[in-house]
């Protein structure tokens, strides 16, 4: 029995539709057994994996985007970093930025993620939750009131947990996930500013 052998253009294909490295790609289908929506999920699959091994590494490179509201009222810059100039110039990146961008107009996050919340607010946030827990509760019921409160809190305020504006079925730190898988590099938000007519 001959086993399954990628061929070629299958492997550009799904290369030019995911971005992945050659090798990547070749594998996957070599896993999938040829089937491409199932080594699509398993670039994906791997491409998480991939980028909790990366976290530690460098972002010094990458790329300003902006976004624009229809009619000019509310107008966005976001600086997203990759490790090398090869990846910022990728049309995936610059496609992950603008949506982020687009993201941060429509959902105004307060801040990147959870460590960018400074303390001081997290405190007053347990403390006005802890203040609406009702009477007679027991302490660890509350403090899970609390925190689930507090994870909520997070989900409206920090763009790397909020739902994707145009997937929310994906927080936006799942999108920059599978970017990672896709692109192989370490991608990171590092900063974003967002104006909105007469605030």
């Amino acid at each position: 029995m001959i086993s399954y052998q990628p061929k070629p253009e299958e492997i550009k294909a799904l290369r030019e539709e995911t971005s992945a490295p050659m090798l990547d790609c070749r594998r996957a289908l070599l896993d999938a057994a040829g089937d491409v929506e199932r080594a699509k999920a398993l670039l994906l699959e791997r491409g998480a994996a991939q980028a909790a091994k990366k976290a530690e590494r460098a972002a010094e490179e990458g790329l300003v985007a902006s976004y624009i509201h229809a009619g000019g009222k509310i107008g966005v810059l976001v600086e997203v970093n990759s490790e090398t100039d090869f990846v910022a110039r990728n049309p995936k990146f610059a496609e992950l930025s603008r949506d982020i961008a687009m993201h941060v107009a429509a959902m105004s996050p307060k801040y990147i993620d959870r460590e960018a919340v400074p303390a001081e607010i997290v405190e007053r946030m347990r403390a006005e939750f802890r203040g609406a827990i009702p009477a007679g509760k027991p302490p660890e019921v509350g403090d899970r009131i609390v925190e689930g409160k507090l994870n909520k809190w997070y989900e409206e305020h920090c763009l790397l947990d909020q739902a994707f504006v145009k997937d929310d079925s994906i927080s936006v730190g799942e999108l920059i996930f599978r970017a990672i898988g896709a692109l192989g590099e370490k991608i990171r938000v590092r900063r974003f500013a967002r104006y909105a007519l007469g605030e």
